[in-house]
């Protein structure tokens, strides 16, 4: 079998065991049975049980990444693209909580482990690299004066999508439309004050 297809059988069958038992729970040879194969094949991929848990987080953050820029891509009007984006983001923070509970319990780990820590500051790392080079792509297509670095943007949206992540296994009650407004608003004052992120429209009475 192809080493790409074990590795993609070994994720699907981790991020179902850490989604359902908790990584503290979960055994290598129980997600390497449930893949169909022998504990063997996960250390022939994988470090150990920290590496596969940060894979499952950095895979799933790379489907996002991929659909957000998609869709920016894609859309005739970027400024409507960005407000699309927002929309499933939102929707994916709040559709997939236990995406952002995995998460909270890896960084707490982190805090108190080293290795778990050099696993997961490497893809803190990347994820906020791809969002800086997202966001100069939405800066070059649209033309917006941005307030920040793009660094800096993408710090703070990596900051922002993690704690609305955290607010929402915490408190059912926020919806996807609240964390949208929340990104929106962030992302309006972030790319410069003539773009409404939620709705696509120019704030400044001109055409977006």
């Amino acid at each position: 079998m192809p080493r790409d297809e074990v590795r993609r059988r070994l994720l699907t069958a981790a991020a179902r065991s850490f989604a359902e038992k908790g990584y503290e729970e979960s055994r290598l040879e129980d997600i390497a049975n449930a893949a169909g194969f022998t504990k063997g094949a996960v250390y022939s991929n994988f470090t150990g049980k920290q590496e596969l848990f940060g894979a499952v987080l950095g895979a799933a953050a790379d489907t996002e990444f991929a659909m957000v820029m998609t869709e920016i891509r894609e859309s005739a009007d970027p400024a409507a693209g960005v407000g699309q984006a927002a929309r499933t983001v939102a929707r994916r923070i709040v559709d997939d909580a236990e995406r952002g509970q995995l998460g909270i319990e890896f960084a707490a780990r982190a805090a108190r482990d080293e290795r778990t820590r050099e696993i997961l500051t490497p893809l803190r790392r990347a994820q906020r690299a791809a969002a800086a080079r997202s966001i100069t792509e939405v800066v070059e297509r649209t033309g917006v004066r941005p307030a920040v670095s793009a660094d800096l943007a993408a710090l703070i949206l990596h900051c922002l999508c993690n704690g609305l992540s955290n607010e929402c296994v915490a408190d059912p009650a926020i919806d996807a439309d609240s964390v949208e407004r929340a990104l929106s608003t962030v992302l309006a004052a972030l790319l410069g004050p003539h773009v409404d992120a939620r709705t696509g429209s120019d704030t400044s009475g001109n055409e977006s």
